[in-house]
Order: C-alpha cells, then sequence, then structure tokens
C-alpha cells in the first residue's frame, strides 16, 4: 500500500531525547511529588505502556496537564542538548521528494519542534502539537482531515506503545521505530504493521520506487 501521508511523533522518532529524558525524570518528580525512577528500574519501564508507567510511578492524573508543560520548558532550555538521529534529514528529504506530504504530532510545542527540527522543518506540511499523553488519536484525526486523504493511506510513525495504540484507534497503518523510548520488544508485541530497525528503511517501504542508491544516501542506519 503505498502511504500518501506519514505522521511523524518526535521525541525518540525523530530527536534523540532519551538521554536528556533520563537526566530530567527525576527532577520532575521531586517538583510534581511522583516516585523517582532509578537506574535499575529503566529497562523494566522501557517494557511498559504510558498507563502502566504513571501507576507504577505514582504519578496523579490531574498534574499531567502541568508536568507537560515544565517539561516542555526544561525541553526549550535544553534544546542544544537534543539532535536528531543521524539519517532523519535525508529520509525525510526522500518522502517528501516522492510526493508524501510530512506532518509531526508531537506532546512537545511546536516552537521546541521546529527548532529541533531546524532546516527540515519546512518538509513539514503539518504540526499539531501540544498532544497530552493520551490525547494522539484527536491529533491523527485532524492532520488527516487538513491533509485531505483517505486513513488507508496514512501511516504513524512513533516509538512507544501508545504510538501504536493510538494509531489503531484512528484506522490508520502505524510503524514502530526501535531506537527510542519503548523497548523493541514491547513495541513487536503489540503487532505493528512496520517495524523500524533503520532509518533508511522507512524511506525504502514508503518510497519502494525511489532510485537505487537511497540506502548510501541516508547514512545513520541504526541511530
Amino acid at each position: 500500500m503505498p502511504y500518501s501521508l506519514a505522521i511523524f511523533d518526535l521525541d525518540g522518532t525523530l530527536a534523540d531525547s532519551f538521554p536528556w529524558f533520563l537526566r530530567a525524570i527525576n527532577d520532575v518528580a521531586d517538583r510534581f511529588g511522583f516516585r523517582r525512577v532509578a537506574d535499575e528500574e529503566i529497562e523494566e519501564l522501557r517494557h511498559a505502556s504510558s498507563r502502566e508507567i504513571l501507576t507504577r510511578l505514582e504519578v496523579p492524573l490531574w498534574k499531567l496537564p502541568a508536568i507537560a508543560r515544565y517539561a516542555r520548558r526544561l525541553k526549550a532550555e535544553a534544546a542544544s542538548e537534543i539532535s536528531l538521529f543521524e539519517g532523519v534529514e535525508a529520509m525525510l528529504q526522500m518522502l517528501a521528494g516522492n510526493g508524501v506530504q510530512l506532518a509531526l504530532v508531537t506532546s512537545d510545542s511546536e516552537a521546541n519542534a521546529r527548532e529541533k527540527l531546524g532546516e527540515a522543518a519546512a518538509l513539514f506540511s503539518h504540526f499539531d502539537c501540544a498532544a497530552s499523553l493520551f490525547g494522539k488519536p484527536a491529533k491523527f484525526r485532524r492532520v488527516v482531515r487538513r491533509a485531505g486523504v483517505e486513513p488507508r493511506q496514512v501511516i504513524a510513525i512513533g516509538d512507544e506503545v501508545r504510538d501504536i495504540e493510538a494509531a489503531r484507534a484512528v484506522g490508520i497503518a502505524c510503524g514502530a521505530v526501535c531506537w527510542g523510548y519503548a523497548a523493541p520488544a514491547a513495541l513487536r508485541a503489540l503487532g505493528p504493521d512496520y517495524t523500524f530497525e533503520r532509518m533508511d528503511e522507512i524511506a525504502s517501504m514508503l518510497c519502494p520506487d525511489a532510485e537505487a542508491g537511497m540506502s548510501e544516501a541516508i547514512s545513520g542506519s541504526a541511530p
């Protein structure tokens, strides 16, 4: 199935923000009164869903909007520490150059997202940012309507369990990347339509008729 719209997540999918997240999480925990994360818990939490993580860390749901606002502010202050994964720009250029509309749906602010993307931001036709933790389905629907395409022509690509769940809630295809926040095994257990182990695999799948040499152009392979 050729896809005419690709909806990307940002953190953990295009931007390498997980190291920053690990440095910041316990400061956020102290500020908002939920349980700190021990180093030995990190891998286990990568196998958990968002709801399971909230339960384990004893995060009050009513605090989520304030936590999200604070996290966006911290990310803005740490912008110089968060870079795109190698190969992202070439992959996005390949998709856009082959007629695939690009959209970004993220929990981060649009200002932060544009700063992280740099010149690659101009390749995106649609931004729908500041998504709540479980608010991606509504944003996916809105982006699909704006793009003027059928759900069967759309794929959402992300790095978390909630990205797969959101895509399925809207009736669009889902692709999971193996280099982000969630453990690859946790993503594969949900049976996404596609699993990507290298950056160049995204362009190869979405643009199968693109000229040879695409893999060489997208030089980062696995982040």
